[in-house]
């Protein structure tokens, strides 16, 4: 942004500071005069009580070129004074205003570290540099994010470019089956393009709001994902009181949706079972997604939200997702106002717990 230059805030404070004792010596000769020299009579007015006695001229003729001198010897020293007063007082903006020029070049690594007990240059500093190690671990973030992003995208087409190399050199092959493989690997790619579409989306937060039943959208959920638990021999029980939160339908119902969908696919091989729970409390609107399967270690369960992590034992089939499942529930959820909580069940699985702010009626 081009400003036009102007005085730095040192030479302000430097004028401000000299100014202000300025007028104050000058307040201090008007009390002199006003409280002393008006009770010395003029010569005119001397009695012979008082012939040889200094007259208010006299006073005046020896006190005004003094304090003329004395005045501006005061402001010389307050100018110097304020000058390298005020450069003491503005030293830590100083070092603030290096390190925000740094970190404006992309430099995100350093830190003010001010020194020195808390006041307001010091809280400023600290302050940014929170804001400095915040940023700093988001980018790292987000280039790991783009590093996964990339790799899961390359592995699709690199798949489809291997299956086009064969059917061009084998022109008898059969292509029912190459478009069947074409197909699936494609609604691959296009469903982890749609679910980074998605992260992104819930990441910036804009999105219109409305009274939403997390219940009803648990109820949905679980009838679109009816069909996949039966094939994977899943039974799911979903219970709880009407639960109302303030937010968006679409969003809250991909929350649901993938909550149970991570419930389903990574279960027991027979007879595992998913528990849907939706309650309220005082604060929170609260949904609880619990289901069996195998023991997990808190460490591992610690890294299941980031994008594109998958527990050692997960295996990658047709309906296991893209691995950004529990990534874009935490996202929707951080986009809500909201937080979600996972922890292994004690007899193996996973048990998730979705806290939004309630929308009280």
């Amino acid at each position: 942004m081009n400003r036009t230059p102007g005085l730095s805030v040192r030479l302000k404070f430097t004028l401000s500071y000299a100014g202000f004792l300025l007028v104050a010596g000058a307040v201090l000769l008007a009390v002199v005069w006003v409280f002393l020299l008006r009770y010395v009579p003029n010569q005119d007015g001397q009695d012979a009580l008082t012939p040889f006695g200094p007259s208010r001229d006299d006073l005046l003729r020896a006190f005004v070129p003094a304090a003329a001198w004395a005045s501006l010897v005061l402001l010389a020293f307050m100018v110097v004074g304020g000058w390298l007063l005020a450069g003491r007082m503005l030293a830590p903006l100083d070092r603030i205003t290096r390190a925000t020029r740094r970190a404006a070049t992309g430099s995100l690594s350093h830190r003010i570290e001010l020194e020195g007990r808390r006041d307001e240059f010091r809280e400023l500093a600290d302050s940014f540099d929170v804001m400095l190690a915040r940023l700093e671990a988001q980018v790292a973030e987000q280039q790991r994010f783009a590093a996964n992003a990339s790799h899961e995208l390359r592995t699709p087409l690199a798949i489809t470019q291997t299956l086009l190399d064969v059917a061009r050199n084998d022109p008898r092959g059969e292509s029912a089956e190459l478009i069947e493989r074409l197909r699936t690997v494609n609604l691959r790619a296009i469903n982890l393009t749609e679910a980074l579409l998605l992260l992104s989306r819930t990441g910036q937060g804009t999105f219109e709001r409305e009274a939403v039943d997390v219940s009803l959208a648990s109820e949905e959920a679980v009838e679109a994902l009816l069909p996949l638990a039966e094939k994977r021999g899943v039974t799911i029980e979903i219970s709880g009181a009407i639960t109302v939160t303030d937010g968006s339908h679409t969003l809250l119902l991909q929350l649901v949706t993938n909550l149970v969908h991570n419930a389903i696919v990574h279960n027991l091989a027979h007879e595992g079972s998913v528990w849907v729970k939706t309650e309220t409390d005082a604060q929170h609107a609260v949904l609880i997604v619990e289901n069996t399967g195998a023991q997990l270690s808190p460490h591992l369960v610690a890294t299941l939200t980031e994008p594109f992590q998958r527990g050692s034992a997960r295996t990658r089939t047709d309906d296991s997702g893209v691995g950004l499942g529990l990534a874009i529930v935490e996202s929707i959820s951080r986009a809500h106002d909201g937080s979600l909580a996972i922890e292994p069940r004690p007899g193996g699985g996973l048990r998730a717990v979705v806290r939004l702010p309630a929308l009280l009626r």
